[in-house]
């Protein structure tokens, strides 16, 4: 298991917020924690700690009144350390290629590969072929619904249609890199992992799998890392140290080791 660290922008800020809590509407949010700091600083930190494959999210959507400052705290953490950091947060193939310039190893994308709450099979194949596969990461952040979890998109906004399954886990591991999935129903609450998800991804390892979601505590850590069978990574956010929690970010590298 790799501990993966994260860089989310909301409203020209570095911050952690509720997932559940995001809207589009007024760019609201319930938020875990707002830093003074801005993207440069909080990449220079995780390099320092020799912390790679981390992602940064930019969480307001394209044409939002603070979509621009947050485009640049995500800029500043991308070009500080070129090649360490993922992005995430309105791409598409017009600007997929600019944000690998700046400085990101991959671009994460959701969105943009789904209609009418499925997968677009032209459209992935579209932003494959610009980026290339080993430049993609499909975000799969889910919420259940019923017995099972779906897929969300728009900022974790709207369920789509797609199960997450080892099925849909099958389908779309020959088009990209990696997979990031947040459980977007405990993602910011610290209140444990969803131990269903971590379930599935764990009896699945074609590729590369990054968690995140309820994280609160070191024996979170190893629940986790017991239920994936060690075969993801993982990602915690508010309840580190450095964005105001409890849990050194020391501890859980050393936990997820």
């Amino acid at each position: 298991m790799i501990f993966r660290p994260c860089i989310d922008v909301h409203n020209g800020k570095v911050k952690q917020i509720v997932g559940s809590s995001l809207s589009d509407n007024k760019n609201a949010s319930l938020d875990n924690y707002v830093s003074e700091k801005d993207g440069a600083y909080y990449s220079d930190m995780y390099y320092d700690l020799g912390l790679t494959g981390g992602h940064v999210i930019i969480l307001n959507p394209v044409g939002s009144s603070f979509y621009e400052d947050s485009l640049k705290q995500a800029l500043s953490a991308l070009s500080a350390h070129p090649g360490t950091l993922q992005i995430g947060g309105g791409i598409v193939p017009e600007n997929a290629g600019s944000f690998l310039d700046a400085g990101a190893s991959h671009v994460i994308v959701t969105s943009y590969v789904f209609k009418d709450g499925k997968i677009d099979r032209d459209k992935l194949e579209i932003m494959k072929r610009t980026v290339g596969q080993e430049h993609l990461v499909l975000d799969l952040s889910c919420k259940k619904k019923g017995d099972d979890y779906y897929i969300v998109t728009d900022r974790w906004q709207k369920m789509t249609d797609t199960k997450l399954s080892l099925e849909t886990l099958d389908e779309l591991a020959d088009s990209c890199d990696e997979f990031l999935i947040h459980a977007a129903d405990v993602e910011g609450k610290q209140g444990g992992i969803e131990e269903n998800v971590a379930s599935l991804l764990g009896s699945w390892s074609r590729i590369p799998v990054t968690y995140a979601g309820g994280v609160h505590s070191i024996l979170d850590i190893t629940k986790l890392k017991e239920i994936g069978k060690g075969k993801i990574d993982v990602t915690v956010g508010s309840a580190l140290d450095i964005f105001g929690g409890s849990l050194s970010i020391k501890d859980v590298m050393n936990a997820c080791k």
